[in-house]
């Protein structure tokens, strides 16, 4: 809308950035001629941009619990990317346990985040029951990720190096029963297919080992993104079940860079540092270069830049969000 040229006084007020549902943060620039509402610029796509500057000032594993805020909906997804550009920074090996956990974890992160995609967009375009049926199974993925992380939604589960913990004994027994039960469940994905409704129009280093095939189409209307969604549901089960079987023993955590490479202060000797407990969280110096890492999330690629300049904290940490 132009705002005519003729009027004076007029008032703009920013309204937000706020969070206004489950979408998104959402600006309005309102421009009010008395209690006229004139002009109003939408403004889409901020993510919560303190977090960046929080970065700057906190070691990784101080920083993991706050990644989980960036998408709440994939929140391994948010893990990885963080500790995987100081892995990169400082060539941190991983146990290819822990990469088989990884995956495992981070397809089910797909899977959930997924759904939660297609209750609102079915409900958007006038189908009320897949919303319900969605959150059936995505409690059955946050029973997993409890099980195995001790929480439902923020895990802070991902370690530079490694994992927090191994899997508890039974977990990968009811993984793979939710795996079945997901293939041969209800099919109430596949009815909006026919019903009408449509109009027709790289963290994980173990991936390559599995057998799976990239989800596309090539109309790009809403049906299409419909399918492709739930083909990488599909597929995300498939690298699920072979992780799951194939998973191998050894460590879950790459526990040499919790060696540091300076020198070491001959006080942690001592005998308060050795029995009374004052030790401070593994950490390490992130080395004096830069780096862009990147994974694909379930919204798109998500991404970090990251400087290091021989010191605990990052000299400059960058978002750069998918969706």
């Amino acid at each position: 809308m132009n705002v005519p040229a003729t009027r004076e006084d007029l008032m703009i007020v920013n309204m937000g950035p706020h969070h206004p549902s489950m979408h998104g943060v959402l600006r309005l620039i309102v421009t009010l001629d008395g209690e006229d509402v004139i002009d109003c610029e939408p403004i889409l796509g901020y993510l919560h941009r303190g977090m960046e500057k929080i970065a700057e000032n906190r070691t990784i594993i101080q920083y993991l619990p706050y990644v989980t805020r960036w998408d709440y909906l994939a929140t391994m997804f948010t893990e990885a990317i963080t500790v995987n550009a100081p892995e990169q920074l400082g060539n941190i090996q991983v146990p290819k346990r822990a990469s088989y956990i990884r995956v495992i974890m981070l397809e089910l992160s797909r899977i959930a985040s997924h759904l939660l995609w297609l209750g609102p967009f079915m409900a958007d375009i006038g189908a009320q029951t897949p919303f319900f049926y969605i959150f059936r199974e995505r409690e059955l993925v946050y029973d997993l990720f409890e099980a195995a992380t001790g929480m439902r939604m923020m895990h802070n589960y991902f370690r530079i190096g490694g994992v927090a913990a191994d899997l508890p004994y039974g977990w990968i027994d009811k993984c793979l029963d939710f795996c079945d039960y997901f293939l041969t469940g209800d099919q109430c994905y596949e009815l909006p297919e026919y019903n009408g409704i449509f109009v027709k129009s790289i963290v994980m280093s173990v991936i390559d080992e599995f057998d799976w095939e990239v989800q596309w189409q090539k109309e790009g209307d809403s049906l299409s993104r419909y399918l492709v969604r739930i083909g990488e549901m599909v597929e995300s089960i498939k690298i699920i079940q072979q992780a799951l079987e194939g998973i191998p023993g050894g460590p879950y955590e790459n526990l040499e860079i919790r060696c540091f490479d300076r020198v070491r202060n001959p006080e942690l000797n001592d005998f308060d540092y050795r029995f009374i407990s004052k030790k401070p969280s593994p950490t390490f110096e992130l080395s004096k270069q830069e780096l862009y890492v990147r994974v694909e999330a379930p919204k798109g690629e998500l991404g970090v830049f990251l400087i290091g300049d021989q010191n605990v904290f990052p000299w400059r940490w960058k978002n750069s969000t998918a969706g």
